[in-house]
């Protein structure tokens, strides 16, 4: 793509006119999945992921959810995601979002990312930009999941409390299953659909550009995060096992214990019939 297509701007901090040219790129996670079949929102630019030139920008749509809008209007950017609404499965709300600014740098060496600056890109070409897309889609999904499999912490917490303080557990099997069925979809998501720890495919055709885009993973912590979610969803696996074993555990107990009154009371109701046959 010619950098003259797409829609830049001039840095608002420095009025200086040698500033860097800047795109704005938004990326936000509409819902759990987007179908992109047979889309058509402009001139295609990639079809693994999904890219677009829309307008005078570039829109990215991912499987997992995620669109990545780059170097367009707000005003442009509302009708783009109105019209992908009917796409989308499993719709947000909020939506999770992320933004990031690229800026022009003098050449491929420059190639930067300062921690909370600009994303220092030596042009604005479609490879180099699919590749900033790809990693800014991954960290927002990534803060989804992180969000998610927190609010089930929140909800173990209070029955592994009850447990340790009490020797209690909570009665309610069915919110024990939710909680192992929330960990296993945010698993499957991890691991199937957005694929964390896989390359963009465009690395393939151009491997010149993985050194930028182990930039953007040590400025996203890509591997870190998705380290640390896996972690924490073995842990609430784990947990919510023990608890669903021991709650299965007692219902067993209860059910031998009524097993073993059942069988007393008919030994004793045919003793006491015995015994007034007797008399």
């Amino acid at each position: 793509m010619n950098s003259d297509q797409l829609a830049v701007g001039t840095a608002s901090a420095s009025p200086k006119p040698e500033a860097a040219p800047t795109l704005r790129i938004r990326a936000l996670m509409l819902g759990d999945r987007i179908n992109a079949s047979g889309l058509e929102i402009g001139t295609l630019v990639s079809s693994s992921p999904a890219a677009f030139r829309v307008h005078a920008g570039l829109a990215v749509v991912f499987r997992y959810g995620v669109v990545v809008l780059i170097g367009l209007l707000p005003s442009k950017e509302k009708v783009l995601i109105d019209g992908l609404k009917p796409r989308v499965v499993g719709e947000l709300s909020p939506y999770e979002e992320e933004i990031a600014q690229a800026q022009l740098c003098k050449d491929e060496t420059a190639e930067v990312i300062q921690p909370g600056g600009p994303i220092c890109l030596a042009k604005f070409s479609d490879d180099r930009l699919l590749i900033v897309a790809d990693a800014l889609a991954k960290s927002t999904s990534l803060a989804r999941d992180e969000r998610r499999v927190a609010a089930v912490f929140d909800v173990i917490e209070p029955f592994a409390r009850e447990l340790a303080e009490h020797g209690r557990t909570p009665r309610r099997r069915k919110g024990i299953l939710q909680l192992i069925g929330n960990a296993l979809l945010v698993q499957q998501r991890v691991a199937g659909r957005v694929a964390i720890a896989e390359k963009p495919d465009v690395l393939w055709e151009k491997p010149e550009l993985d050194r930028l885009y182990s930039r953007l993973e040590d400025e996203y912590e890509l591997k870190e995060r998705l380290d640390t979610l896996e972690r924490k969803l073995t842990a609430v696996s784990e947990t919510a096992n023990a608890l669903a074993d021991i709650i299965d555990t007692q219902r067993s107990l209860r059910l031998e214990i009524a097993v073993v009154v059942l069988i007393v009371i008919e030994v004793a109701i045919g003793c006491f019939q015995i015994l007034s046959g007797t008399h």
